[in-house]
């Protein structure tokens, strides 16, 4: 898999996690008693479990492409530095880098269920 790949797959997971959380408050057509309100948008139980979808798609597909990023990454540093062992630093900032779409990922889900 290829760089063009990965780009689509991180971007086809960002439309996913904005399309779940648009579909929310469409959802919410009527004001159902018993249903918590917040803001403008009321929570059912049909939007409270897209939310809870939208969020686990998050931290899946960001945790998929962290460790793709992470396997390729790994590998590249690992024969760099068997023939050049003062790239060590530079390959550790990468990985670094690879890790944090992981944890962007893990943010986003965490900030989509603290509106349920």
């Amino acid at each position: 898999m290829n760089m063009r790949k990965m780009l689509f797959a991180m971007v086809a997971c960002g439309v996913f996690a904005a399309a779940c959380m648009s579909m929310s408050p469409v959802m919410a057509s009527e004001s159902v008693a018993g249903a918590e309100t917040v803001g403008s948008g009321v929570l059912t139980g049909g939007n409270k479990a897209v939310m809870a979808l939208a969020a686990m798609g998050s931290v899946a597909f960001s945790c998929i492409t962290s460790a793709y990023a992470l396997a390729k990454i790994g590998s590249a540093a690992m024969g760099t530095m068997g023939e050049r062992p003062e790239v060590g630093g530079r390959a550790l900032v990468f990985l670094g880098m690879a890790e944090g779409i992981a944890i962007y990922g893990l943010i986003i889900s965490i900030m989509i269920l603290n509106k349920i």
